[in-house]
């Protein structure tokens, strides 16, 4: 059995960064919103910040979890969730601002409803 206390603790803190990649991603109309300006340069690198801490943190709780809590919830692409912390972290000068934009656009809601899902299930 692992620790729930502290994996509880992982995934509020990944909820809080998944709510404020949403937040910083309001203002994205499109992918030139990121290239185009100095501002939007820096809204494309806070939202990889936060989305690394969420790899990251996935990670860990796979480590802690030995691999059994996440899979239990398969509507998010757990892989990739954590593979796009890789892909920031290790190619940042490659990063292609079209797949962020994808990822904010099209993935974030699954993964914060799943991880809201996850804590409620932990809790009770």
């Amino acid at each position: 059995m692992y620790d729930k206390t502290l994996v509880l603790e992982i995934l509020h803190q990944i909820l809080n960064a998944s709510k404020t990649v949403a937040q910083r991603f309001e203002v994205v109309d499109s992918i030139d919103y990121f290239l185009d300006s100095p501002a939007g340069l820096e809204k494309l690198d806070s939202i990889c910040m936060q989305l690394i801490a969420i790899g990251e943190s996935l990670k860990n709780i796979d480590k802690i979890t030995d691999k059994t809590l996440l899979e239990q919830y398969p509507q998010v692409d757990w892989k990739g969730a954590k593979g796009i912390r890789d892909i920031i972290s290790h190619h940042y000068f490659d990063l292609d601002a079209e797949e962020i934009y994808f990822v904010c656009d099209t993935k974030l809601d699954t993964l914060t409803e799943t991880i809201e899902k996850i804590i409620k299930d932990l809790e009770n």
